[in-house]
């Protein structure tokens, strides 16, 4: 039986995201076979252009043709009709215009989130609306539910602890969350391409994307070099803490926190990026210690599993997609940005990158991280 996480009726119409992966594909086949009516959507979100096809490099996407036509063939095989959507445009504005802005101003994006909540994820459950679709599905690794007890929209953790993706769908809505169903939350991957191939879908085997879709190569140096043109990257000083200039670097956008390689200097001890100052256009450097932060600060806070809460509260905070979480105190500030303060520092806590909130396997609230807490600040604080 499918853990669909909602009461859903049966043959309810339900949009299905189509990547031209096996996930998406069992997703549709699943739902399709159990008696709801789906309705099959590619999302075609970039074209390559002729510099990027020039280059060379290859794309591993979930958007190129190749992959609307794989998904289109598991539609016609399970015989429920299949439409590529255009979203060029709105995936500039949404996704590729912010993540060169973050760069350029010395932090590190994360465009996948900001994809899911905002463009792919959004604009579907909006045409879901529009083409009398009741839900919208997924093939994610996440279990969205309602809470019988709260009327709320919650999302959990996956089954599969190594795929889970709850932190790139934490900046969903309650209104969006209530439409979104996710199949294969309650299965393991390995279980997945075993199922797809009894079930005959030639994409059982297929390989998973796991790069940038508009970068291609997943160089994103040369990316934004052909995108924004060496003007914008100007290089400058790599210098320490307490200013000494140590080497030159070729331009912010291409420096990360916590980032060790690639630094040209050379040094006694091992020397990480700590802090980007764009408006000096300077990358700061310093050992491992300098590395470790108390807390956070974050803003556009999306609460998911509890209303905004006026006390500070203990949860656990995941500040990248493969990062384990680390328990601490979050304390939501008047201003509606948050503060959360580790129990144990953490390394490498990076600007632009999102913090996602969890109490157990649910997700508390999602949110954008704009500064690291310094150790030495809590440590005043707290004398």
């Amino acid at each position: 039986m499918l853990e669909l996480g909602h009461s859903i009726s049966p043959g309810a119409r339900i949009l299905v995201a189509m990547s031209g992966g096996v996930d998406s594909a069992l997703t549709a086949a699943l739902l399709q076979r159990a008696g709801y009516s789906c309705v099959g959507v590619n999302m075609r979100t970039h074209h390559p252009s002729d510099h990027e096809k020039a280059s060379g490099r290859k794309f591993q996407s979930c958007c190129s043709p190749e992959d609307a036509a794989d998904a289109r063939a598991v539609a016609q095989r399970e015989d429920f009709p299949f439409y590529v959507l255009d979203l060029e445009r709105e995936f500039h504005d949404a996704v590729i215009a912010p993540f060169i802005n973050d760069y350029l101003h010395g932090r590190t994006p994360n465009p996948c989130v900001l994809c899911n909540n905002q463009l792919k994820l959004g604009v579907l459950l909006d045409k879901a609306t529009m083409w009398d679709c009741d839900f919208v599905a997924t093939g994610h690794y996440a279990r969205p539910r309602t809470n019988p007890a709260t009327g709320r929209a919650e999302l959990h953790r996956a089954a599969d602890a190594s795929k889970d993706q709850t932190y790139y769908l934490s900046g969903l809505r309650q209104d969006q969350l209530r439409k979104l169903i996710c199949p294969l939350g309650g299965l393991e991957k390995t279980a997945v391409r075993t199922l797809a191939r009894e079930l005959g879908l030639a994409v059982h085997d297929k390989p998973d994307s796991q790069e940038i879709c508009f970068v291609p190569g997943n160089d994103y140096r040369a990316f934004l070099r052909a995108r924004v043109g060496e003007a914008a990257l100007r290089p400058g000083d790599i210098v320490t803490r307490d200013g000494k200039t140590l080497g030159r670097h070729e331009g912010i956008a291409f420096y990360t926190i916590g980032q060790r390689k690639g630094l040209g200097i050379s040094n006694p001890e091992p020397l990480y990026v700590i802090d980007i100052m764009a408006d000096e256009n300077l990358v700061v450097v310093g050992p491992d210690r300098e590395t470790l932060s108390a807390g956070l600060t974050a803003s556009r806070m999306n609460w998911v599993a509890m209303a905004l809460p006026s006390e500070p509260f203990a949860a656990a905070a995941q500040i990248r997609h493969h990062s384990a979480p680390s328990p601490g105190i979050a304390s939501p500030q008047a201003d509606g940005t948050l503060r959360f303060i580790f129990d144990t520092p953490e390394r490498a806590v990076t600007p632009g990158q999102a913090v996602v909130l969890y109490d157990g396997e649910s997700v508390l609230a999602g949110g954008w991280i704009d500064h690291p807490v310094a150790v030495v600040e809590t440590a005043t604080q707290e004398a």
